[in-house]
C-alpha cells in the first residue's frame, strides 16, 4: 500500500469518527504501537518552560498554507523572542484541513520521529507544500523521514499503527468538539483567541496583555 493510500485510510478513520461519541471518548494516551515511539502518543507537542507565565496554543493543520506561512515567516522570531527566553510555553494542537489525507499523514510522520524531532519534521512537511501535486507525495514524505533518520519501513509502520490513528482521532475531536476550533491557524494566548496567520505584532500585543494581567 502506498503512503498516499495509507494516509487516505487514516484520514477516513479520523474524519468519520471526529464528531462521534466514540471519538470524543477515545483515550488520550493509547498504548504505543510498533511504529510510533511511546512519547509520540502522549497528547499535544510543546516547546519551552511549562512554568512560563504565558501559554500560547496554536491549532494548526499540516496541509494548511497559512499555517506553513506562519511557520516559515513568523514562528522562528516568535520562538527566539518568547519560547527560548522562558516567557512563553508553546503548544501545537493538531487539526485537519483539506487535503485531510495529507494533513493526517504529515502529523503521523512528525510523530514518527518522537518528541525530539516532531517540530523539525513538521517544519519540513510545511515547506514541502509547494511540491505537492508536482512530486509524488509518497517520495516527499519518505525523503523527509529519511532526512530525520527514519527508514522507509519505519515510516510505513508508523502509518499502519492503529494507536497512532486513534491518538490523532482523539486530538482532532477534542479541538473540534471541546475547543470549538473551526479554522487554522487559530491561537489561544492565556485564554484569548486569535484567528488567522497573524503577524508577530499581534502576538506581541496579546502576550504583553497576558503578562500584564499576570502581574496584577
Amino acid at each position: 500500500m502506498s503512503l498516499r493510500r495509507i494516509a487516505l485510510a487514516l484520514a477516513a478513520l479520523t474524519l468519520l469518527g471526529s464528531g462521534s461519541a466514540a471519538a470524543a471518548a477515545a483515550p488520550a494516551t493509547p498504548a504505543a504501537g510498533a511504529g510510533v515511539p511511546a512519547d509520540a502518543l502522549q497528547g499535544d507537542m510543546s516547546l519551552g518552560d511549562p512554568k512560563a507565565p504565558v501559554h500560547v496554543i496554536e491549532y494548526a493543520s499540516a496541509s494548511c498554507p497559512h499555517c506553513a506561512h506562519f511557520d516559515e515567516e513568523t514562528f522562528p522570531a516568535f520562538r527566539k523572542k518568547y519560547v527560548d527566553t522562558g516567557r512563553v510555553y508553546y503548544t501545537l494542537k493538531e487539526f485537519l484541513t483539506p487535503p485531510a489525507d495529507v494533513a493526517a499523514a504529515g502529523f503521523i510522520l512528525a510523530r514518527c520521529g518522537g518528541q525530539a524531532k516532531y517540530f523539525t519534521i513538521l517544519d519540513q512537511v510545511y515547506r514541502s507544500q509547494p511540491e505537492w501535486g508536482v512530486v509524488d507525495i509518497n517520495q516527499i514524505f519518505l525523503d523527509i523521514g529519511k532526512a530525520n533518520g527514519l527508514s522507509e519501513a519505519k515510516v510505513k509502520a508508523c502509518f499502519a499503527d492503529p494507536a497512532a490513528v486513534d491518538a490523532l482521532n482523539a486530538r482532532v475531536a477534542a479541538a473540534m468538539n471541546a475547543d470549538k476550533v473551526t479554522s487554522t491557524p487559530t491561537f489561544d494566548v492565556n485564554g484569548k483567541r486569535i484567528e488567522g496567520a497573524v503577524p508577530l505584532s499581534d502576538l506581541d500585543a496579546a502576550i504583553a496583555e497576558a503578562e500584564k494581567a499576570r502581574r496584577r
